[in-house]
């Protein structure tokens, strides 16, 4: 299959032509993008579905909230007529959204071009895996991706651009991804081509399923209504605070990009972290984002299953929820753990209620509100029926020391929540648990149109 070359100048036309030939007789007032959100099971990572290609085809990406780019298997069976490679300027590619100056010889990449000359060089790129941080050097490309509509048809972005990557970098993902769907705080991330392609708002909500068994939903280019199919409007629900910007990008990536770029990921402003209303002790040092190295603060992360705590806040904290747990409220004591966990209660031991096991509840007090995270969020349950293992443990880990990000909050913690990150007015949305409000992520009621029947 050929896949042809476009000039600088008519690729820029092109990309301003087709959007408005497709876009402008389908805009409505606010154009509202959907697509399935899904656990793995083997992994607890995140998936997001899409239509790739041309003839479209369902698409399951990995979901991260911290890369700057998207990218996506292409080998030599890469079918798609609408596939196109970006001729090659190194300050071109690296304003294009890549981050580096990177240009590849068209010979030496897959799927195979009959009509390359080797004198055409492309834009390359550096695809990343957050999970593994294994990274491999690859071409820039542009296809077609479609997504549902709220109002029922799927939209197309004739325009989608990304990374080609090869089966080496989907090592530690969801077996059934074929690439990563970049959220970060970067201009080729997919909220952000939503946004340019539709005018919409840069504005993007997640509700993340606690089970490989259902699906939640991400919506694209609205602040809200987020309506559940009973009809209760989720953003009604959303409380706000800062979302933190992180003035330096080094050490996000394996590569270090030119122009000390700030970091992509998101970040809001713990202040201190409560267990049953009791202050966990904690150097306040490790909360504030240090300004000329980036180390500190509190981010977001869909790469973690579970949320990852610098060591020595990671002591105390178990230490006080062992404590509370042991009261007279509870009275739980531990079992011994079962890794990576490092506390764990007989399961028999636990009450469980609609919020999930009954347990001291944890509170991320942050500038001006409280997450608070209930045992549904907070405890893993963790079964071997051949060893007759049956436990509740603490979600939370040891994420060792002189990291550079000291609180990691992993994807336990964001289930059954919506979060809104809403980058118009550099803010972040969140409703904690749906349990609470006998709601959760499957009541949006979605079929994951990518997932293998």
């Amino acid at each position: 299959m050929s896949l042809p070359l476009l000039s600088h100048t008519s690729f820029l036309f092109s990309v301003i032509c087709t959007l408005l030939l497709f876009t402008t007789p389908t805009l409505h007032a606010e154009t509202v993008l959907v697509a399935p959100v899904s656990k793995d099971g083997s992994t607890n990572l995140f998936t997001l579905s899409v239509f790739l290609k041309t003839p479209l085809r369902p698409t399951k990406l990995y979901l991260d909230l911290g890369f700057l780019f998207p990218w996506t298997l292409c080998d030599a069976n890469y079918n798609s007529s609408s596939f196109r490679r970006i001729p090659c300027d190194a300050t071109f590619c690296a304003n294009v959204g890549f981050g580096g100056l990177s240009c590849d010889n068209c010979t030496d990449l897959d799927p195979p071009d009959p009509k390359c000359i080797p004198t055409n060089f492309v834009c390359g790129s550096f695809p990343e895996n957050p999970v593994t941080r294994a990274s491999i050097s690859d071409a820039a490309l542009v296809d077609r991706l479609a997504l549902p509509s709220s109002r029922g048809p799927l939209l197309l972005l004739p325009n989608y651009t990304f990374s080609c990557s090869r089966s080496t970098l989907l090592k530690g993902l969801p077996k059934t991804v074929a690439g990563l769907a970049a959220l970060g705080r970067s201009k080729l991330s997919l909220q952000a081509q939503i946004s340019a392609a539709f005018s919409s708002p840069l504005c993007f909500a997640l509700c993340f399923p606690a089970s490989s068994k259902t699906s939640g939903l991400a919506f694209f280019g609205s602040t809200g209504p987020y309506n559940t199919i009973s009809e209760v409007d989720l953003s009604k629900s959303l409380v706000y605070t800062p979302l933190l910007v992180n003035p330096v990008g080094v050490g996000d990536t394996e590569i270090n990009y030119a122009g000390d770029p700030p970091s992509n990921q998101y970040f809001i402003g713990l202040t201190s972290i409560q267990i049953n209303g009791r202050p966990v002790p904690i150097n306040e040092s490790l909360l504030i984002i240090n300004k000329d190295n980036g180390f500190g603060g509190t981010k977001i992360s869909t790469a973690t299953p579970y949320t990852l705590l610098e060591s020595s806040i990671h002591r105390a904290f178990t230490e006080l929820f062992v404590t509370e747990a042991a009261s007279s409220a509870f009275n739980l004591i531990a079992t011994m753990p079962a890794m990576p966990f490092n506390v764990c209660y007989p399961a028999g031991d636990l009450t469980v209620t609609r919020v999930g096991p009954l347990v001291p509840t944890v509170d991320l007090v942050l500038q001006n509100v409280v997450w608070r995270i209930v045992g549904a969020n907070s405890m893993v349950r963790v079964t071997n029926r051949k060893r007759g293992v049956d436990l509740w443990c603490l979600g939370f880990v040891d994420g060792g020391v002189n990291k550079k990000t000291p609180i990691v909050i992993g994807g336990k913690q964001l289930e059954d929540n919506l979060l809104q990150f809403d980058l118009q007015n550099n803010r972040l949305g969140f409703t904690t648990s749906l349990l609470s409000s006998s709601l959760s992520c499957a009541d949006f009621n979605v079929i994951d149109f990518a997932s293998k029947k």
